[in-house]
């Protein structure tokens, strides 16, 4: 009984110790730390967060890899909607608006009819609970790199560490053009276009 007190008391005074700092592997066997740490920063931690709350790194490093692939998604979309390649046909048939009708830019959220809208956002539902949840964070979700499942860890760690610092890159640039083109009035094809790529 006494050893049993004594063990209980021993795990809760270990609850309120120092948290112990170790690597965070992933079950892709890639150091987590490693991937993004680009020179000549290394691993970027101004906050101190790495310290202050490691249970915390793998989260944050899943959230920034989810929204880095969004962002790839968004700067891709936004340069074929610029330069003016749409699907044919309706985008609301009962409304009688075509995906053509649908302006560049962020005004084009505005000529969205409301069930497009509740469409897409029921879609972002499926995607974030069911298909690709955010509790899964080592972010490979079964379908490979185009359908091919890389074996090779340095090859895989080299490929991540591309899609980590692309999709940091795709954020910047997103935010920049939409940005731009709040302050500017005009989308980013038409600022290349007219010469006018300084947005002041």
């Amino acid at each position: 009984m006494k050893l049993a007190i004594l063990s209980l008391l021993c795990a809760s005074a270990a609850a309120f110790g120092p948290a112990q700092v170790g690597r965070s592997v992933t079950t892709l066997n890639v150091n987590e730390l490693e991937l993004g740490a680009t020179a000549p920063l290394g691993v970027f931690d101004p906050l101190g967060w790495l310290d202050g709350e490691p249970e915390a790194f793998e989260r944050r490093r899943a959230v920034e890899r989810k929204h880095g692939r969004i962002a790839m998604a968004a700067v891709v979309g936004m340069i074929v909607h610029n330069n003016h390649i749409v699907f044919d046909g309706y985008i609301s048939p009962s409304k009688n608006v075509k995906f053509s009708d649908i302006p560049t830019g962020v005004d084009g959220i505005r000529a969205i009819p409301t069930a497009g809208l509740l469409q897409i956002l029921f879609f972002f539902a499926l995607v974030e609970l069911a298909w690709m949840p955010a509790s899964k964070y080592d972010g490979d979700y079964g379908v490979g790199w185009f359908g091919d499942n890389i074996k090779n860890p340095e090859e895989k760690a080299r490929k991540l560490n591309v899609e980590l610092n692309n999709g940091r890159a795709a954020m910047l640039g997103i935010m920049g053009a939409m940005t731009a083109e709040v302050t500017t009035g005009q989308t980013m094809y038409e600022q290349y276009s007219s010469g006018h790529v300084l947005p002041f």
